[in-house]
């Protein structure tokens, strides 16, 4: 997947970087690729952890757009050149592929692909955990929201999420709650899920190894546990930072008050 993925983003004229959280990088030396892309490697570390260090706005200042993607993702029906004419067209700073979702593991509607559409803006049904979805409704992810699988930056878009990342909460649960902050304007209009070039999330855990190992393995189990747990934490304390900096904050007005 990881190769598909890279081929077809460096045939469209683009810069890879590969984060190898395994720390295994002289093992992809095979491909012929390797030596025109950039490996950074951390042993145990997530792409928001990679992301806060090796891709500062300035260091990544001079590209239009950033795709901080995973690598469990399958690409057969996606070119990149396209895609980004898509999102400049339609005026998205904050974006994302939809998901086919005969193959793909959805987490929430909006990701999900309409394939009558170029690009939707807001889900209109009920998604995951009975959250309910109107034609009114201004709130993520119902609307100004993308999934943190293959987001899709652009340049001053970027420089806003990257000062939210936080240091230590390497698994940027709740980050996504709050992209639209980031969104260069209404995050209504400007965050957005492109229908006609749309990929497949196959939703493979790696970190901690997998949620469904045999009873034989009961350490990777509790890795994979201790994971998930790790994720929820992060969470709530991003939740609880954004709440007492806020109220710090005398000059902050919520333009997006729930």
């Amino acid at each position: 997947m990881v190769d598909q993925m890279v081929r077809k983003f460096l045939s469209s004229d683009f810069v890879v970087m590969l984060f190898h959280y395994d720390g295994i990088v002289d093992e992809w030396k095979d491909l012929e690729w390797s030596d025109r892309v950039i490996h950074v490697s951390a042993i145990d570390q997530t792409k928001w952890w990679f992301a806060k260090r090796f891709l500062h706005p300035d260091i990544v200042a001079e590209y239009n757009y950033i795709f901080l993607w995973d690598e469990d993702l399958g690409v057969e029906n996606f070119h990149p050149g396209r895609y980004v004419s898509i999102v400049k067209d339609e005026g998205l700073e904050i974006s994302q592929p939809a998901l086919d979702v005969a193959n793909s593991r959805v987490h929430h509607r909006i990701t999900a692909r309409d394939s009558r559409s170029n690009v939707h803006r807001r889900a209109y049904k009920t998604g995951k955990h009975g959250l309910q979805c109107y034609g009114n409704s201004t709130s993520p992810p119902c609307t100004g929201w993308v999934e943190m699988m293959a987001p899709v930056f652009s340049q001053a878009a970027w420089r806003c999420v990257w000062y939210m990342i936080q240091n230590d909460l390497i698994h940027a649960w709740g980050l996504d709650f709050q992209l639209g902050y980031c969104a260069q304007g209404n995050r209504t209009t400007n965050v957005g899920v492109v229908d006609s070039e749309y990929i497949v999330h196959r939703g493979l855990p790696t970190l901690g190894g997998s949620d469904h190992k045999p009873l034989s393995t009961p350490q990777k189990i509790n890795s994979r546990l201790e994971v998930r747990k790790r994720s929820s934490y992060e969470f709530r304390e991003f939740k609880k930072r954004w709440s007492e900096a806020a109220k710090q904050d005398e000059c902050w007005i919520d333009p997006f008050p729930y």
